[in-house]
């Protein structure tokens, strides 16, 4: 089957582009893996996007208990950027 992102996936990446992130879309990597790998500022961040009525899949909730680093579940360009530190 295949991947396909959230409807405000587009939107989300063009705000964190705007604040000077870089990215790489992981969407297809699948098996729970998150959609987003984020930089900024020297940092690296990984990032869910959902939409503000989407639910994680059960294997996406496994792959975040399991993952001993940061991940985030966004759902709106705010909450992307303060994921990041560009606003509070």
């Amino acid at each position: 089957m295949a991947k396909r992102t959230d409807s405000n996936q587009p939107e989300i990446v063009k705000a964190l582009r705007q604040v000077g992130a870089t990215g790489e879309d992981l969407h297809k990597v699948g098996n729970g893996c998150p959609d987003l790998l984020v930089a900024y500022r020297g940092c690296n961040y990984l990032m869910e996007v959902k939409t503000p009525t989407g639910k994680l899949k059960p294997e996406q909730v496994d792959w975040h208990k399991n993952w001993r680093g940061q991940v985030a579940t966004v759902c709106s360009i705010q909450q992307a950027l303060a994921v990041i530190g560009a606003i509070r």
